[in-house]
């Protein structure tokens, strides 16, 4: 395809304060190794995954050439590898990255397009996802946390420092790109839109994404907001749209929105034949092509033509050297790959507390109360309220929780005492409060997000299973550990939108503990254990136990924590094991009564204390498992499993379960009861298992 050049207007002469000889170096070398990709490697099938950069090049290297403070960051999307050189990149990882061999971005665990890069003593690149739009919302946590760092704790190292997301024209229309649009102009947030606008998503032309195209102009109306528009072709106007966008949000701590027109020169991947572009298209596209244009911006104000040559030379041997260090890169050892889901003892390269110098006071698994009963509401806030008290880095947001104190009042009082920078109400949308809380988490923060209510997860979906899988799939380069709170399940009624309860979801998501306190001592324990720890935790809090009498306890003191996957024997006994969490444990004590039974309150489910099921069951050769989620495929199948796999030859009677049906939660208080499980059905379902 020819490179026809498009001559840029000659009015100035290069800017001198830019290197452009590392521009140009950086920029042929991206080109070697996308033309590397797909006329050897992908060939060789040593490269599955290729999404080429050339068109969108040149501006993404003058953007990153830009971040130069030590708590800057970016997060991309998977065509800006350039972004990344610029960035300090060892070409070598890029490549054998994308060859999925050890080491690199992942140990080969990720493709290689989804890039990440710790750098604590420069400008780092977050962990990429997968998804078009995820990388929104965790960069605007990133940057509500270099503000907080800067005005709350009064760390001057984080005053000129910035956020910036590339995404491309197509992710304009995705959920993450308004809400991190929202959140940053409300809050006010140093934080740079970068778009690349290069006319299509995939096959789909911007036009459908935006009206005519151009969320710029789209945008020119919104508040708080300063936008550039531009061509991230031309050199020039590339060169001061992007260095005065990083330059504007620095000085003026606030979001700039910079969308840049360029061409993609390849299809969407090396797969994409670009059927849907005409002839005349692609040809204007590459007549739009950056590298000519850059040279004759360049040669000869700048630079003599050999000395072009020489660069040329230079960086076609460094994308040699970088496939031959790359090739020689072993695949990890497979027995490896279940290593790094959570925290092992080894610390991460970023993100969390402990990374940032964290060190937990002591703790006590020993109760020391004052007598006096409170319920769990109080626990919770009161546990809240100490360690925010001992910790300034834990901050908690979500929809209500400022001065109304939480739909359940949980987080009553706790803005007054401590300001509206460290308990915050958010905007209507739970992708923005789960994915702000990670990038607020990889900058060192411990966020503590609210959901209002379990069904109202959904829309956050995404960002819950990226933040899980963060540890697993940089190989323990970043993680991102928050703590959400989440009530749900049935109160005085139910109904299909608050009442859900569907643990299992989250124990389905990798790298997430589940936590699920019947009681308000558990609750204090776990959730202390929950804002120390190393991981992303999912805090259930049932609403019917908010409240409820039998689920107070006296307060177990400031010291008190329990460990995760530590079940606990509310009733022993002799005749049958009948395992429970939440709601369900104080009905199950009920219908215990008067039998010989161990009720066993599992009180996390991931991890679940396997050895205290199986040692019971064992002992009582009896085994009912009682929860309130659906029966299929929820919690207490695995239970079952787990039971009929190691303990079969010991039991006297088969593993029983009794579950919601597979239904929404109803809503009249008759057909509630009906549903879940009562305290007369766990009573009768007991009897029939004991004359089995």
């Amino acid at each position: 395809m020819g490179q026809a050049a498009l001559k840029p207007d000659r009015r100035n002469a290069p800017d001198e304060s830019i290197d452009w000889k590392r521009v140009l170096h950086l920029m042929l070398l991206s080109r070697e190794l996308d033309e590397m990709e797909e006329k050897r490697l992908v060939p060789e099938k040593k490269v599955l995954y290729q999404f080429s950069a050339r068109g969108h090049d040149m501006a993404q290297i003058l953007l990153g050439l830009n971040l130069t403070g030590r708590h800057d960051a970016a997060c991309g999307y998977y065509r800006s590898r350039p972004l990344l050189l610029s960035l300090g990149v060892d070409p070598a990882d890029a490549l054998g990255s994308a060859m999925a061999r050890a080491g690199g971005y992942s140990d080969g665990r990720d493709i290689g397009v989804v890039f990440n890069y710790p750098n604590p003593n420069g400008a780092s690149a977050l962990p990429m996802c997968g998804g078009v739009g995820s990388q929104y919302t965790p960069t605007a946590g990133w940057a509500q946390a270099i503000t907080y760092f800067s005005e709350q704790l009064k760390n001057e190292n984080y005053d000129r420092d910035i956020a910036v997301v590339l995404g491309g024209d197509g992710s304009v229309a995705s959920n993450g790109f308004w809400s991190a649009l929202t959140v940053a102009t409300t809050q006010g947030l140093p934080m740079l839109f970068y778009i690349e606008d290069n006319g299509f998503g995939i096959s789909v032309p911007s036009t459908l994404q935006t009206p005519d195209g151009n969320i710029a102009a789209n945008l020119a109306a919104w508040k708080n907001l300063a936008i550039l528009d531009g061509d991230g072709s031309d050199p020039e106007e590339a060169a001061r749209l992007t260095k005065g966008a990083v330059d504007l949000v620095r000085d003026e701590r606030m979001p700039v929105l910079l969308r840049l027109k360029v061409p993609r020169l390849e299809g969407h991947s090396f797969q994409d034949t670009q059927t849907y572009k005409s002839e005349e298209l692609v040809r204007s596209e590459w007549a739009r092509d950056p590298l000519p244009r850059l040279k004759d911006y360049l040669v000869p104000a700048v630079l003599r033509e050999e000395e072009w040559e020489a660069v040329a030379g230079a960086a076609k041997a460094a994308a040699e050297q970088a496939r031959i260090e790359a090739e020689s890169r072993p695949v990890a050892d497979p027995e490896t790959v279940t290593s790094n889901v959570f925290f092992e003892g080894e610390m991460q390269v970023m993100g969390g507390q402990y990374r940032a110098g964290y060190r937990p006071p002591e703790t006590t698994e020993t109760p020391q109360g004052d007598g006096q009963r409170i319920n769990m509401v109080t626990a919770i806030r009161r546990t809240l309220d100490h360690e925010m008290s001992i910790n300034e880095r834990v901050v908690l947001f979500g929809e209500d929780i400022g001065p109304k104190g939480g739909v359940h009042a949980v987080t009553l009082g706790l803005q007054e005492k401590y300001g509206t920078t460290r308990v915050f109400d958010t905007s209507l949308s739970e992708e923005g409060i789960v994915g702000r809380a990670v990038g607020m988490a990889l900058a060192g923060l411990v966020p503590v997000p609210e959901i209002q209510f379990r069904k109202y997860a959904e829309p956050a979906s995404e960002q819950i299973n990226d933040c899980g899988t963060v540890r697993w799939r940089t190989n323990n380069r970043f993680a991102a550990p928050i703590v959400v709170r989440m009530p749900g399940g049935f109160f005085k009624c139910g109904d299909p939108w608050h009442s859900q309860t569907n643990e299992v979801a989250f124990v389905h998501q990798p790298g997430w503990k589940v936590a699920v306190p019947s009681n308000a001592e558990d609750a204090v324990g776990l959730l202390r254990t929950s804002l120390r720890g190393n991981d992303p935790v999912i805090f259930f809090e049932h609403r019917a136990m908010l409240d409820h009498a039998w689920a107070r306890r006296p307060y177990p003191g400031d010291h008190f924590a329990l460990p995760f996957g530590k079940a606990k024997f509310t009733r022993q006994g002799s005749d049958i094991s009948i395992v429970t969490w939440g709601a369900m444990v104080h009905r199950c004590e009920e219908a215990a009564e008067g039998i010989s039974a161990d009720v066993i309150d599992l009180r996390t489910l991931m991890p679940w204390d396997r050895n205290a099921v199986l040692s019971s069951v064992r002992r009582t050769r009896r085994c009912l498992i009682v929860h309130e989620d659906l029966g299929t495929a929820g919690f207490g199948a695995e239970i079952a499993a787990a039971v009929a796999d190691e303990a079969f030859i010991d039991l006297d009677a088969p593993v029983s379960r009794l579950t919601m049906p597979d239904i929404p939660s109803p809503h009249n208080p008759a057909l509630l009861d009906w549903a879940v499980p009562s305290t007369e059905r766990i009573r009768r379902k007991i009897t029939d298992l004991l004359e089995y």
